[in-house]
């Protein structure tokens, strides 16, 4: 049995954001196949649950103890501040471990590894210079894309300055990480073009994102709420407020001009300040929070929101809207890299009227919402259960271990 040694910053539970379920969903197929020792950060704040549930996707669990800043603390400003002296980007040198690169090089040492397989950009900061092992990458996004879309859509001087700078610290460093590895992986066709291109790759391969289709199904008897919208997502990431933030300002009053009823309700993890104050002032905004299942929301809405401006990878909420039959209105950047057609699967829209434009008129016509949230569901459906995803992802894996020192790109559908 081939044997993986996995790299991450973080425990999978609970399943709040999009890295984690498809972390999760792939190590739970990997695992049937796979000896998987998964090794983490740990920052103490994982309840106990999230320690014994560790046994659904992988056969051995070590944990780094590690510290980090929450992003209400006044020591990020302080580590903030440091970071303006350093050569590495403040996403990636939060997670340095001088305890998790000895445990690395340890395990890599002892030779019972076939593949070691860093999980997301942030953990090979603490990759050893010398490998020694097939290694892969996988990428969930091209980090340095997202930094340059804060840079794109930041009206203030300093704030554009700053990612500006973190843009450019990150391009280098993920540049010289993915060339590191014998093999990288992205979620998508569009990012692993760009790596290949971009930063000269000789290896990279994509699998698509994935949908839990037994637990996400449509509803038969859910009374669906004609003017409510969803938006699900970690709200203490970035894109996600920044989304929020533009859909509460630009189009959420283009809606309510032609349907006043309407109002979208925000689910998800950690609201940020700025998002809890605007929630009270805008009568148009609910904000849930986290809830411990998004299906009973999914089902009660009239159609599921996108409007991501910044961003890389795949949304996975995209594909969990479809699966349970919900029309979908996002933006290219939202939908990017989805194998999927604007009218046909969903709708894509880029300025505020447009987006507006289509939310009141699948609003106005439930008919029209019926039908693309049907084709939609009928589409993931029969293509993108984890169970086929997760089949490119060992094959990859298990290519990768026999023939480490293969030089060339293979594109997996």
């Amino acid at each position: 049995m081939i044997r993986i040694l996995w790299l991450k910053t973080e425990l999978l539970h609970p399943l709040d954001k999009g890295g984690r379920i498809r972390t999760y969903n792939m190590l739970r197929e990997l695992k049937r196949h796979f000896y998987i020792t998964y090794l983490t950060l740990d920052d103490g704040r994982a309840s106990p649950v999230a320690v014994a549930l560790a046994d659904e996707y992988c056969n051995e669990l070590e944990r780094i103890p590690f510290h980090t800043t929450s992003k209400d603390s006044p020591r990020l400003y302080f580590e903030l501040f440091q970071n303006l002296f350093s050569l590495l980007p403040y996403a990636v040198a939060k997670y340095k471990s001088t305890a998790m690169r000895q445990r690395i090089t340890e395990c890599l040492a002892s030779g019972r590894y076939d593949v070691v397989v860093c999980d997301f950009l942030h953990p090979s900061i603490n990759m050893p210079k010398t490998i020694g092992c097939p290694a892969v990458l996988f990428q969930h996004n091209v980090e340095a894309k997202i930094w340059f879309r804060h840079k794109d859509v930041s009206s203030m001087p300093l704030r554009r300055l700053y990612f500006h700078e973190q843009w450019r610290r990150m391009e280098i460093f993920e540049r010289r990480e993915c060339q590191r590895y014998d093999h990288v992986i992205a979620v998508s066709k569009t990012d692993a073009e760009q790596l290949q291109s971009k930063y000269e790759l000789s290896s990279v391969s994509y699998v698509p994102t994935g949908v839990d289709t037994a637990y996400f199904e449509p509803s038969k008897t859910t009374v669906i709420n004609q003017y409510e919208m969803l938006f699900a997502g970690s709200m203490d990431w970035l894109p996600n407020e920044d989304a929020i933030v533009y859909f509460a300002e630009e189009i959420l009053p283009l809606v309510r001009r032609s349907v006043p009823e309407a109002y979208l309700s925000v689910v998800g993890r950690n609201p940020t300040n700025r998002l809890r104050l605007m929630a009270r002032k805008e009568t148009g905004i609910r904000l849930v929070g986290s809830v411990p299942d998004i299906r009973p929301y999914m089902q009660q809405a009239a159609l599921f929101v996108v409007p991501i401006r910044i961003g890389g990878g795949t949304r996975l909420k995209i594909f969990e809207a479809m699966a349970m039959g919900k029309p979908v209105v996002s933006t290219s950047v939202g939908a990017e890299g989805l194998p999927v057609v604007h009218g046909e699967h969903l709708r894509i829209a880029d300025s505020p009227k447009a987006f507006a434009g289509e939310i009141v008129e699948l609003i106005n016509w439930p008919e029209r919402a019926t039908l693309i949230g049907s084709i939609g569901a009928r589409y993931v459906r029969s293509q993108f259960g984890w169970d086929s995803v997760t089949d490119t992802f060992k094959k990859i894996l298990e290519e990768v271990a026999i023939n480490r020192n293969k030089n060339r790109v293979r594109q997996y559908k």
